[in-house]
């Protein structure tokens, strides 16, 4: 969909009335879900929704909380707050690897809805060159913050300009380290310095009173059960005295 995530709003000449074009989040904010289509992989229920706002349409991924099948290691019912999550840990750290997300009503429910990307789905990661190594590691680093649980190749996609979106993160948050990926590229390298300082700053904010948080990163805190809060920080904590990748012995890519 292009790089930034979403498209700026325009003038559009309308008679003698100057009007403003709705952007992609507008339409998939407050616009009607006019046609779905079951995707046919997964576990859950996922959904290609068109979304319209007056004649305007944009694609989207929908993931209703109805949709989701139980899990032993994850409360019922959150897959889709955790998506809203990690789009929200992309904005405040402002890395912008997450497309937009919202939490909003659909036709089956209330459940994550995404703005779609538009890809080649015959690229994932292990197709990707080396020029993409440093999109990778900041979604190498993203993944032991949130936690990912199961970062698959074909969950990174190639969008317009060569820009790596990261897509899929139901299982994300949990208090128990359980980061699976399949990025081991970077195993003992150090995480670059821009990096290490916006998780410096984010990790600061979360000690803050919490009526001076930013309004994300409130939303945030507020979003996570209190134990997966706590357990972020122990995350960022270790991402920051470590400074390092770290991986697996012959788990690297290439």
């Amino acid at each position: 969909m292009g790089t930034p995530s979403w498209r700026r709003a325009r003038p559009v000449p309308e008679g003698n009335v100057l009007t403003t074009e709705p952007t992609t989040t507008d339409i998939i904010r407050n616009g009607e879900i006019i046609s779905l289509q079951l995707t046919p992989l997964g576990s859950n229920y996922t959904f290609l929704a068109k979304i319209d706002l007056n004649g305007n349409e944009s694609l989207a991924i929908y993931k209703p909380r109805e949709g989701e099948s139980p899990l032993w290691d994850f409360p019922s019912g959150t897959l889709y707050k955790r998506e809203y999550a990690a789009y929200l840990l992309s904005q405040i750290l402002g890395w912008d690897i997450v497309p937009f997300t919202i939490i909003r009503d659909g036709p089956h429910g209330v459940g994550s809805v995404q703005q779609f990307v538009e890809h080649d789905p015959k690229q994932n990661y292990y197709t990707m060159e080396d020029g993409c190594a440093d999109q990778l590691r900041v979604i190498a680093c993203f993944d032991l913050v949130a936690n990912s649980t199961d970062r698959k190749a074909n969950h990174l996609l190639i969008g317009e300009g060569g820009k790596i979106w990261s897509i899929d993160h139901g299982l994300t948050f949990h208090s128990e380290m359980k980061v699976r990926t399949v990025i081991w590229d970077f195993c003992s390298e150090p995480i670059p310095a821009p990096l290490l300082a916006s998780l410096t700053e984010l990790r600061e904010q979360l000690d803050s009173p919490p009526e001076s948080l930013p309004t994300m990163v409130k939303e945030l805190v507020t979003l996570l059960p209190q134990e997966e809060v706590d357990a972020l920080k122990r995350r960022m904590d270790w991402v920051l005295e470590e400074r390092i990748f770290p991986g697996l012995p012959g788990r690297r890519r290439r």
